[in-house]
C-alpha cells in the first residue's frame, strides 16, 4: 500500500459506483419533467460538447441527493477506511456541483473533483487529474465502468463495485483486484420488473369488444386481439419506463414505489433509456405488420396521453383521475380498432365510470397514508391535500355505483335484443359488481389496498372468484 503523510487516498467514482444510477441521465429527465418546453435547448447544448451540456443542465436544475440509491455496502467500507485515518476523495465525470451536493450529504469525503468548465473528468482525464494531485501509484480507486480502466492503471490498488460486463476481467489484467462490491439482484428479474410485465394483464381489456360482440371464438378476431395485446403491451412498457424516469424523485419518496427497479437503481438507468425507443419501435412494427392504421392511431393517442399525464396532467387536481380512467378506456377502444368492431355506447360508458372509481381508489390510498403520517402538505407530484381523502372516497364510490347502474341498463336493453338466449342470468352480475366495488373501497378505507387497484384485483383471491362468476353468468346467458 502506497501512503502519503501516513494516510492513503481512497478515490471513489460516483455514477454506478457510489450510487446505483447515472447522475447525468437523472438530471436530464428531471430537467425534461420540470421544463418540458425547453426540450430543444438540449440539442443546442449538446452540440457544444459534453462538459458544456452537463454544466447547462446543472445551471437549470440540480437533483435532490438525499434519496439517491446509494451503495450502502461501499459506504460502510469507506466509513471504516476513514476511521482508520485514510482520506476519501469523490472523483466523477458528473458536474462538480452535483458531486459536491453528494459529498455534503454523506459527509465522509475530504476532497471532491468533478467535471468543470471545458474538462469532462472521465477516463484518461480523470487519471491525469488524480496523478497531478496525488501522484501515480499514490491513490486507490473504486470504479465500475470501462473508462475506469484508465484510472486503475495509475492506482495503487483496484477496487470494483457492480462492474459492467467485461470490466472485472479487464481490471484483473491490470493487477490484483482487492475489494469487489457486487450486490446487484439477478438482471433478468429486475428487467422484467422494470418493464412491469405483470401490468400487461391490463391490456387484456383489448378483448372486451370481442367478448361483448360474441366474437371471442372467431379465429381471425382472436388472432387480431392477440396481436393487439402484444403491440399494446410493448408500447405500455416503453411508456412505463419513460414515466419511471420522469418520476424518479417522487417514487423514491413513496412507501412502495421506491422499490421500482429504476428508482432503486437495481435496473441500470441507461438500459432503461435504451429500452424506451426499442420497445416503441417493436410495438409499431408489430401493429403495422398485422393490424390496421386506426389501431396505430389509438396507440399513439395512448402514448401521447400517458406522456402528457407524466409531465403535467397528474399534478392537476381531478383531471389526473379522469385521464387515468381514459387511459384504461383507450385500451378497450384499441381492441375495437384492432378487431374492426364498432365501439358501443354501453361499453365505453361502463369503462369510463368503473375506471374512474378505481382511479379515485388509487389517489385515496395515497392520501390516506399521508394523513395517517400527519403530513399536511400536498402529496409529492400531486395536487391533493391529505384532508381531501374523504371527498375522493365519496366521488369514487359514486362513480363505481354509476358503473353498476350502466351495467343494469345495458342488461335491460340487450334482454330485448335477442343477443342473449337467457338474459335473466346476467342480472347476477349487478350484485357481484356491487359487492366487489364495495369491498375494494372498504379495503382501501382500512389501508389494505395495493397502490394499483387493477394489480390488487389480479392478485386477490376474492376478486378472481368474482371474475369467474361474472364469466359464468354471461356464458350461461349466451347458451342456446
Amino acid at each position: 500500500m502506497t501512503e502519503t503523510n501516513g494516510f492513503t487516498h481512497v478515490v471513489v467514482d460516483l455514477d454506478g459506483t457510489l450510487v446505483h444510477t447515472d447522475m447525468l441521465v437523472e438530471n436530464l429527465f428531471l430537467f425534461l419533467r420540470t421544463y418540458p418546453w425547453r426540450f430543444f435547448h438540449l440539442f443546442v447544448w449538446l452540440l457544444k460538447g459534453r462538459p458544456y451540456f452537463k454544466g447547462r443542465l446543472a445551471d437549470a436544475i440540480l437533483p435532490p441527493v438525499n434519496r439517491l440509491p446509494y451503495n450502502e455496502a461501499l459506504i460502510a467500507w469507506l466509513g471504516r477506511r476513514r476511521q482508520s485515518g485514510d482520506r476519501l476523495v469523490l472523483a466523477t465525470a458528473s458536474d462538480h456541483r452535483i458531486a459536491q451536493l453528494v459529498a455534503d450529504h454523506l459527509r465522509i469525503f475530504d476532497d471532491v473533483i468533478g467535471t468543470h468548465g471545458a474538462i469532462n473528468l472521465s477516463s484518461s482525464r480523470k487519471r491525469e487529474a488524480l496523478v497531478e494531485r496525488y501522484g501515480a501509484g499514490n491513490f486507490e480507486y473504486v470504479g465500475n465502468a470501462h473508462p475506469d480502466l484508465k484510472v486503475w492503471s495509475a492506482a495503487s490498488r483496484i477496487h470494483v463495485a457492480n462492474p459492467e460486463r467485461g470490466v472485472l476481467a479487464a481490471a484483473k489484467k491490470l493487477g490484483e483486484v482487492d475489494q469487489v462490491f457486487d450486490n446487484r439482484p439477478p438482471y433478468l428479474k429486475t428487467a422484467i420488473r422494470g418493464l412491469r410485465v405483470h401490468q400487461w394483464a391490463k391490456n387484456l381489456l383489448v378483448f372486451v369488444p370481442a367478448i361483448a360482440a360474441h366474437r371471442i371464438s372467431d379465429i381471425e378476431t382472436l388472432w387480431q386481439g392477440m396481436v393487439a395485446f402484444i403491440a399494446f403491451s410493448l408500447c405500455a412498457s416503453s411508456v412505463y419506463l419513460l414515466n419511471d424516469l420522469l418520476d424518479l424523485q417522487d417514487d423514491r419518496g413513496h412507501r412502495s414505489k421506491r422499490f421500482r427497479p429504476l428508482a432503486a437503481g437495481t435496473f441500470p438507468i441507461l438500459h432503461g433509456v435504451l429500452a424506451i425507443p426499442v420497445l416503441l419501435v417493436l410495438s409499431v412494427a408489430v401493429a403495422t405488420a398485422f393490424l390496421s392504421w386506426p389501431f396505430l392511431v389509438v396507440m399513439a393517442v395512448y402514448y401521447v396521453l400517458t406522456l402528457a399525464y407524466s409531465l403535467r396532467l397528474k399534478r392537476i387536481v381531478m383531471l389526473d383521475v379522469v385521464v387515468l380512467a381514459m387511459l384504461y378506456t383507450v385500451r378497450v377502444i384499441a381492441g375495437t380498432a384492432a378487431m374492426t368492431l364498432p365501439p358501443t355506447f354501453w361499453i365505453l360508458a361502463f369503462c369510463v365510470f368503473i375506471f374512474l372509481s378505481l382511479a379515485f381508489v388509487k389517489r385515496y390510498t395515497e392520501l390516506r397514508e399521508a394523513r395517517l403520517e400527519g403530513r399536511q402538505q400536498k402529496a409529492a407530484g400531486r395536487g391533493y391535500l391529505p384532508s381531501d381523502y374523504e371527498l375522493l372516497a365519496a366521488l369514487g364510490g359514486s362513480a363505481g355505483y354509476m358503473s353498476v347502474l350502466i351495467l343494469a341498463l345495458y342488461i335491460n336493453e340487450v334482454g330485448r335484443s335477442g343477443l342473449y338466449q337467457h338474459p335473466e342470468w346476467m342480472w347476477a352480475t349487478c350484485p357481484l359488481l356491487l359487492f366487489w366495488l364495495s369491498r375494494v373501497w372498504l379495503l382501501a378505507h382500512r389501508g389494505e389496498m395495493h397502490d394499483d387497484p387493477i394489480v390488487f384485483a389480479l392478485r386477490d383471491r376474492v376478486s378472481r372468484w368474482v371474475g369467474v362468476l361474472f364469466f359464468v353468468a354471461f356464458s350461461v346467458a349466451s347458451l342456446g
